[in-house]
């Protein structure tokens, strides 16, 4: 009885850690703040319509996790045996034998249906403007066909381009939209240091899977570029985060953005530096290193969210 109860438990931790729940914010707090801005510029905020939204952004993000823990099973399995991260390499999951493979491809295929039919509902049972499905396929399926084969975008080398699209202006937008029929022109200039700082989270956490990737013959942008090309784009892309954020403030975004930001900048600036000294070949501070990009791309959000306030 024990064992069986032990079992059910460890199935319960392997769906949890299969869906992984805490890499949901980031794409969670753009929509809240797209959400924000809706009540906050127009005074419009439709609860079933936010509520709708919020489940098919958590059920877009599902698929696209669980069809990465399918098609780079192998990858992550060895990725696994040089170094176990929390940030790279799947959830562990599957290699782990706690659930079956065929689980995720099954729940992702689930899930990208059921955002479908949430996306339906939104545009033709609650009006919210003719450019809702286009918006959520605009979402879904880059993140579906980010890992699926034969699509397959991550070897593309611009896969991490779409992802800083689909985590940086989407959201934001699409929450906008479907409370207001339309998309305020700010919310192009505030996606741009939002979408650099998620692009800064894929790239980063490639660093992990590196020789896996190499191994496997996957070629996504580290691949192709090479650790220390890739040390370097990850610089410039938070260099231009910081000025895309300084530029937000000439549209009507108010300035005390920018004073919130100041922290989270401080932050960018003092991993950019560390990893132009390499230390992304240590792989318990290239860890570290990973936790605080998200920090800075959940900051950089929240800075936008606490200057409306």
């Amino acid at each position: 009885m024990a064992e069986k109860g032990k079992d059910i438990r460890a199935k319960i931790a392997g769906w949890f850690g299969l869906s992984r729940p805490p890499f949901h914010t980031v794409g969670i707090l753009p929509f809240l703040l797209g959400t924000f801005l809706a009540w906050r510029l127009d005074h419009a905020f439709n609860i079933p319509i936010f509520v709708l939204g919020v489940l098919g952004v958590v059920l877009v993000m599902l698929s696209t996790y669980h069809a990465g823990e399918y098609f780079d099973y192998e990858e992550d399995e060895l990725s696994k045996r040089f170094f176990r991260s929390r940030f790279a390499g799947g959830s562990g999951v599957i290699p782990d034998r706690i659930l079956p493979r065929s689980v995720p491809l099954w729940t992702s295929i689930i899930a990208i249906a059921l955002a479908g039919i949430i996306g339906l509902i939104l545009q033709f049972g609650l009006k919210t403007g003719p450019l809702t499905l286009l918006l959520g396929c605009l979402g879904a399926l880059p993140g579906f066909f980010y890992s699926t084969r034969p699509v397959r975008l991550v070897d593309k080398g611009y896969g991490e381009f779409f992802i800083g699209f689909c985590y940086g202006w989407l959201p934001v937008a699409s929450a906008f939209y479907i409370q207001r029929g339309y998309i305020a022109p700010v919310i192009h200039w505030m996606a741009l240091p939002i979408g650099l700082s998620i692009f800064n989270v894929i790239l980063l956490n490639e660093f992990h899977d590196h020789s896996a990737d190499l191994a496997f013959g996957k070629t996504n942008l580290l691949v192709r570029l090479g650790k220390a090309k890739g040390m370097a784009t990850y610089v410039v892309a938070a260099i231009l985060s910081w000025f895309c954020m300084y530029s937000s403030l000439s549209v009507g975004i108010p300035r005390k953005a920018l004073y919130i930001y100041l922290p989270v900048m401080f932050l960018s600036a003092g991993i950019s530096l560390m990893l132009a000294r390499k230390e992304y070949e240590n792989p318990l501070v290239l860890e570290i290193l990973c936790g605080l990009t998200i920090a800075v791309n959940l900051g950089t959000t929240t800075s936008y969210i606490l200057a409306f306030l």
